[in-house]
């Protein structure tokens, strides 16, 4: 996955929770600009950063071999 459809995924999981950026930031522990950042496709976020956010939007982060899709 790239950062583009990583930062597409979360903004839309974020916006049908309805929370907003600022929200995310205080609830996660993630800086506002770094959570902007990812949304846009900037930044190059670590996977603890990205386990935080995932976490309160109730996503997980799967590792598979390419090509095995469930």
């Amino acid at each position: 996955m790239n950062r583009r459809k990583l930062g597409q995924l979360l903004k839309s999981r974020r916006n049908e929770l309805g929370i907003n950026q600022i929200d995310l930031s205080e609830i996660s522990g993630v800086a506002l600009h770094t959570i902007s950042d990812i949304e846009s496709s900037k930044g190059n976020p670590t996977l603890q950063v990205i386990n935080k956010i995932c976490d309160i939007l109730g996503m997980e982060i799967m590792i598979q071999v390419k090509g095995k899709e469930k």
